[in-house]
């Protein structure tokens, strides 16, 4: 039986048990100059401490115009480099393996930092999104690498590309916002093409032993549709699927019926089915009692468990796991991935009498 404490090998990489930790944007932390904050680096140092195997920076835009809002962090420029080095140096005295999301918010971005385009033109909050020339789609693929390239320069260990929750990867991959007729929209493989020539590029810059994950969509708009996309990403040279949802809403009848897991964790185990053998898969989302952490590692329903707001409310929560110590529950008062740009004072975090971040 595998235990949660077992290790795993994952790309060149052997990871010391099989808990990661998500990528989980702190909105109100960062500047305009997208420059890690000294709150940043105190928070996922401490994060790093506490027995997670596996550590994933949140979404970091590989342009300036492609943020959530001028408090967002990036690394589209060299000066952004320095202070990731100060996580990473953490992560590796730690024994954990670190990754960052590299992230553009395509047709959603923000009017305060730039324009929305994406693969097509359609409705967005600002009226209709720019749709994306080819000579555009082949700039954007290189901001991607160049970001990588800063991101192994910083010391991560890879990148996480952000395919899902509706920003610009997942934009290509949906028939809802990609109506092109040209080799980037129509088919699944042609719809994929976008990351994957970025996972290619990568890995031409970056080298064989840089850890390249795709958080991908798990039913947008159905598992075989997305199965097959995630397919051709593993093809071009993905080392690790994090699992999670799209733009469209799954199908609810893929939630495994009387199982203690939710719906998106779900697509992760239907996932973790199909790729058995090929590549790990993470599921990911509601994720908060120890005992759901074993069941799903001891099962071999997935190959590890991505641990969002577990790890914000409490990042003793892998001590908890594997050493059975006491940690603070998340509240799940959904602040915290529902209110951003908004100050959230975590009761999980007050009740264990740590500094608020």
């Amino acid at each position: 039986m595998t235990k949660v404490s077992d290790p795993i090998r994952i790309g060149s990489f052997t990871l010391k048990n099989r808990m990661t930790m998500a990528p989980t944007v702190k909105f109100d932390l960062a500047g305009p100059d997208g420059i890690l904050s000294d709150e940043h680096v105190k928070h996922y140092s401490e994060r790093a401490s506490h027995g997670i195997a596996l550590l994933c920076v949140e979404a970091t835009a590989v342009t300036p115009d492609g943020r959530f809002d001028e408090k967002h962090i990036g690394l589209w420029d060299d000066s952004q480099i320095e202070k990731h080095r100060l996580v990473t140096e953490a992560c590796r005295n730690n024994g954990v393996v670190s990754l960052i999301q590299l992230n553009h918010t395509g047709i959603g971005t923000n009017p305060a930092v730039g324009r929305p385009i994406g693969p097509s033109s359609v409705p967005c909050r600002t009226g209709m999104s720019e749709e994306m020339p080819v000579d555009d789609i082949h700039r954007m693929q290189s901001m991607f690498v160049a970001a990588a390239v800063r991101a192994k320069k910083a010391g991560y260990d890879g990148i996480q590309l952000h395919g899902c929750h509706g920003y610009l990867i997942n934009q290509f991959v949906c028939k809802k916002t990609n109506l092109r007729t040209d080799e980037y929209g129509g088919s699944a493989e042609n719809m994929a093409r976008f990351a994957c020539e970025i996972i290619r590029g990568i890995r031409e810059a970056c080298g064989s032993d840089f850890l390249i994950s795709v958080r991908t969509v798990g039913a947008d708009p159905d598992l075989s549709t997305a199965a097959e996309v995630a397919r051709y990403y593993v093809d071009a040279g993905c080392d690790y699927l994090q699992v999670s949802s799209g733009i469209e809403q799954p199908d609810p009848s893929l939630a495994a019926e009387g199982a203690p897991y939710n719906l998106i964790c779900s697509l992760g185990v239907h996932f973790h089915d199909v790729f058995k053998g090929k590549v790990p898969v993470s599921c990911v989302n509601g994720i908060m009692d120890p005992e759901l952490v074993r069941y799903l590692i001891e099962n071999e329903l997935t190959d590890t468990v991505d641990l969002a707001r577990a790890m914000l409310a409490d990042p003793r929560f892998p001590e908890a796991v594997l050493e059975g110590k006491e940690f603070v529950r998340c509240f799940e008062c959904k602040a915290c991935q529902y209110g951003p740009f908004t100050k959230h004072v975590c009761p999980a975090a007050v009740r264990r009498g740590a500094l608020v971040l």
